[in-house]
């Protein structure tokens, strides 16, 4: 009988279980949300987002990504690889060229990363 009196061992071992469970979850469901804060901070800044509309559904040349207003070429570089450092653009060389295009799921990604109001609306639910 547990020390407790109160508790059988069984009760304790199924406590137990259920708390380290929770706890699993909860660790898992802290990693999916990092990676969606991660994936959503790549695209916070208004030259990335910029570069990511102009990808939208082709293939450009680097030559041809410049944003509005024009940025160094440097910095295009930096913002470029933060982009394809998140897994949402991939570049191919051609040449002295690279072409960039959005990768196959960037943008079911970033749509997962946002809150999902059906969800958000069942957690109240449970809440209440």
């Amino acid at each position: 009988m547990h020390r407790l009196g109160w508790l059988d061992s069984d009760e304790v071992q199924e406590h137990c279980s259920k708390v380290v469970e929770s706890k699993v979850v909860e660790s898992k469901l802290a990693e999916v949300r990092a990676d969606a804060a991660a994936l959503l901070a790549a695209v916070a800044d208004p030259v990335r987002l910029e570069l990511l509309h102009l990808l939208v559904g082709r293939t450009r040349c680097v030559c041809d990504l410049q944003p509005e207003p024009p940025i160094p070429g440097n910095l295009l570089s930096y913002h470029l690889k933060v982009l394809r450092e998140a897994g949402l653009i991939e570049g191919t060389r051609r040449g002295r060229w690279v072409d960039y295009s959005l990768t196959e799921d960037a943008m079911e990604r970033l749509h997962a990363a946002l809150p999902d109001p059906a969800s958000v609306a069942r957690q109240l639910t449970v809440v209440r």
